[in-house]
């Protein structure tokens, strides 16, 4: 399973050109902290896109065959259990749960470097962990999908997703999409439903990740009582979830005079007006961009 990015220059394409880019990146490199909000757009210049219909075919032929074409459109789509968990073990095992490098996630932590920093991620795919950064200054508030949960919730526990994934894809089907009925997982606790740990409605149980979000928090605070210049970088994150990344992303520039933002974004890189004097706005790859970032911060 490979997953591929491209980082050609022709890339490059930002709102007020190449001087733009440079003058982002000597921002990033002038900064003592670095605050990173990633949305979808950075773990799909990763390579995982749930737009891509050529993985989905390669992936799923039989949702394919059933009239599908996007992982996107299965996000809560309501499939038969053993039908749900078949997709769901075939998602998570390609998107959570290898082990392989990615390129993009391993060019940001450079460009952070031993810098002061954080991350909020409305990304349920583990990527930041997976490619070296420290899982305590991650925040996931969406969940991850490496772990489930009872759905209604009975209890506020919630378990490692491996081996019920694993037990799923055991028994799949390859034509149907169908795992055995024993295979479906059901609660620990209860012996009802489970779902995977993500927000996919007020079922969703985000107990364990508010230590997180606290040092967060803290964090946040220590940088406005400071006079340390801030980077604030936004990836991909665009207006399907704003209040996730992005509009957090602008509040905390506003919240921190020292700092600048810095959003990348292949669709959405337009910034708000008041902050225009202290932002800059990349529109196109954002592996282009963050391989930029990184040759020119080190």
């Amino acid at each position: 399973m490979t997953h591929t990015s491209h980082t050609h220059a022709h890339h490059y394409d930002s709102v007020r050109g190449s001087q733009n880019l440079d003058a982002a990146a000597a921002a990033l490199a002038d900064a003592e902290r670095v605050f990173v909000g990633a949305g979808a757009g950075l773990s799909a210049a990763a390579g995982y896109d749930y737009t891509d219909r050529d993985r989905f075919a390669e992936l799923f032929p039989w949702l394919k065959k059933a009239g599908f074409n996007a992982r996107y459109e299965l996000i809560g789509y309501p499939l038969p259990p053993r039908h749900q968990w078949g997709f769901w073990a075939v998602h998570v095992r390609d998107i959570r749960l290898g082990n392989e490098p990615s390129a993009i996630y391993q060019q940001l932590r450079i460009a952070v470097g031993e810098r002061d920093h954080f991350v909020m991620s409305s990304n349920v795919d583990g990527l930041f962990a997976r490619n070296g950064f420290d899982p305590d200054l991650v925040f996931t508030p969406q969940g991850d999908y490496a772990l489930y949960q009872c759905h209604s919730p009975c209890t506020r526990e919630v378990w490692d997703a491996r081996p019920i994934l694993e037990r799923a894809y055991a028994t799949l089907d390859p034509q149907t999409g169908q795992i055995d009925e024993d295979a479906v997982p059901t609660c620990p606790n209860c012996g009802g439903e489970v779902y995977l740990n993500i927000n996919a409605g007020r079922f969703y149980i985000a107990d364990h990740f508010a230590p997180t979000g606290r040092d967060l928090q803290a964090w946040l605070r220590n940088a406005q009582d400071t006079s340390a210049k801030v980077a604030v970088l936004d990836i991909g994150s665009g207006y399907n979830t704003p209040g996730v990344i992005r509009w957090p992303t602008e509040q905390i520039t506003r919240a921190l005079p020292n700092a600048t933002l810095i959003r990348i974004n292949r669709d959405h890189p337009d910034v708000p007006a008041d902050l225009t004097d202290r932002a800059f706005s990349l529109s196109g790859d954002a592996q282009a961009f963050i391989s930029h970032l990184t040759r020119t911060n080190h």
